[in-house]
Formats: C-alpha cells, sequence, structure tokens
C-alpha cells in the first residue's frame, strides 16, 4: 500500500493539497460505494487528518495513530463498528488500486493490524458511552422500567435480609392519566409535565421511574410520610396539569398507592400490568 510521499516544500503546497483533495474524494466514493449509510455523515476532521498524514509518510500503515483518532470519531458520532472497518477497507482498496478506477473494498483484504488498532480505537469510545449511558424514557426523562425492575432486586434482597416482607417497607405511587381524548402537542406534554410533578415530590432519593406511555411510579418508603406525599403529588400534578385546557379537560389523574407482591418476580409482572394502564 505504498503511495507517493509528498514533498513539505512551498512551491509544492497547491500539488500536495489537489492530491490530499483527490485521495479524499476517491475515498470517500468507494466508502459510499460500500455501503456508508449517511453520505453527509462521512466527512469528518479526522478524515482529513488520516489523508495528510497517508500523503506526508507514504504508507498507510504509517498513519495508524490518525486512523485511530478517526475510529474514536466514528464512534463518537454513532457509527457501527462494522461500516467503520469497511470505510478503512474503502481507504485500503483505494491505496492498493493505484489507479482513478473502480475499487471493491474487502474489509478481509485489510491488513489484520490496522483491523485490529481501529477496531480497539472504535471500542474504547463505543465502551465508555455505553456505561455512561443512563437507561431514561426520552419523552420524560426518567429512568425506565427497566432501572425500577433492577431497583426493586435491591428492595427484595434487604427484606429477605430482615426476614420480612418487602411489602413493610416500601409502596408504589403510580400515576395514570387518561390520554385518550387529548390530540396533538398537549398529548406529549402531559407525561413531560407528570414527570416533572414526580420529580419535585420525590427529590430525596426515592426511585421513580416510567412504566408506559402514560403511567409512572414511584417506590418510595413505606412510613409516615406517604400520605403526605400522596397529597403533595396530587397538588402538584393539579397545578402542572391545570394550565392546559386539554390536559385539564381530560380529568384528574389517578393517583394509587400499590401494594408490592411476595416476590421480586411478581412484582415484575405487576409493572408490566401497570404499564398497560
Amino acid at each position: 500500500m505504498d503511495v507517493p510521499a509528498t514533498r513539505s516544500g512551498p512551491g509544492d503546497a497547491p500539488l500536495a493539497d489537489r492530491a490530499l483533495r483527490t485521495l479524499r474524494a476517491r475515498w470517500r466514493t468507494a466508502s459510499l460505494a460500500a455501503g456508508w449509510r449517511f453520505p453527509s455523515d462521512w466527512a469528518l476532521p479526522e478524515v482529513d487528518a488520516v489523508c495528510a498524514a497517508v500523503m506526508a509518510k507514504g504508507r498507510v500503515e504509517a498513519a495508524e495513530t490518525a486512523l485511530a483518532g478517526l475510529a474514536r470519531a466514528r464512534a463518537a458520532a454513532g457509527a457501527g463498528l462494522a461500516e467503520t472497518l469497511a470505510d478503512l477497507a474503502a481507504l485500503h482498496a483505494v491505496l492498493d488500486h493505484g489507479t482513478d478506477g473502480f475499487v471493491s473494498p474487502d474489509v478481509d483484504a485489510t491488513p489484520a493490524r490496522l483491523l485490529r488498532n481501529t477496531a480497539l480505537a472504535w471500542a474504547d469510545v463505543a465502551t465508555d458511552q455505553l456505561v455512561h449511558t443512563e437507561v431514561t424514557d426520552p419523552l420524560t426523562g426518567l429512568p425506565s422500567a427497566a432501572y425500577l425492575r433492577t431497583r426493586l432486586v435491591e428492595v427484595y434482597r434487604a427484606a429477605a435480609a430482615r426476614e420480612r416482607p418487602a411489602a413493610e417497607d416500601h409502596v408504589l405511587l403510580v400515576v395514570s392519566l387518561d390520554l385518550a381524548a387529548v390530540t396533538g402537542f398537549p398529548r406529549l406534554t402531559g407525561m413531560i409535565l407528570v414527570a416533572d410533578a414526580l420529580r419535585a415530590v420525590f427529590d430525596s432519593g426515592q426511585s421513580v421511574a416510567s412504566l408506559g406511555p402514560s403511567v409512572v411510579a414511584a417506590l418510595v418508603p413505606k412510613d409516615e410520610k406517604v400520605a403526605s406525599h400522596g397529597v403533595a403529588l396530587r397538588r402538584a400534578l393539579h397545578e402542572r396539569l391545570s394550565v392546559d385546557s386539554q390536559l385539564a379537560d381530560a380529568g384528574r389523574p389517578r393517583v394509587s398507592a400499590v401494594r408490592l407482591p411476595a416476590t421480586h418476580e411478581l412484582a415484575c409482572d405487576l409493572l408490566a400490568r401497570l404499564a398497560r394502564g
């Protein structure tokens, strides 16, 4: 995969720029032909860094650092590993072909070292994103039912250690909103306002989550504050939902205290039933 190295003299700058643009254009064309899904997303500053490294050093293997930087940028931009490696194969094919004719990128023909280093760099970012991604409902911003199921594992284990039912220590406060008669934007804002009310009332470490399109819940300690929390929640819901006529006409949201069942498995079944309204 040798390519002619470009000189760095001032008189050769236009020639070097033209060669870099040509390499970049051929690489992009080959990558799109290899299946790059969104043409507008292909161009990144790191692409130019790779082209510059290849043109300056004469060999693509010498551009490993720049290729690793591109792989990390691809991962950060949401490109998958298969797509990133196919893009690398497109560059290899362009450089290996040596003409302006049609090239056929082949991941299997790309040197293993380049594939490995690119994959590792991509995985560094992708894994970090996975670790730091919070499982949330995109509409309300509340944690999902999966989070609440995991939280209940801890609750039931703690109850078992104390040799007492989980229902003696915690209760679910469930809010459901009937949106059947609501249309347009208020239908979306309804649950956003409900979620905001829960966050305002349960701001001391209680677990809140979105269970379904019109159902949210809070897992709260079963103590003397449960009743006052229920009153505060109804007040917060009324204050927020009354600002929109469609939401106000839809009727009051239903707030109920739901007892936890005997086992975690039954609790998960309960969450599924509550999600259906």
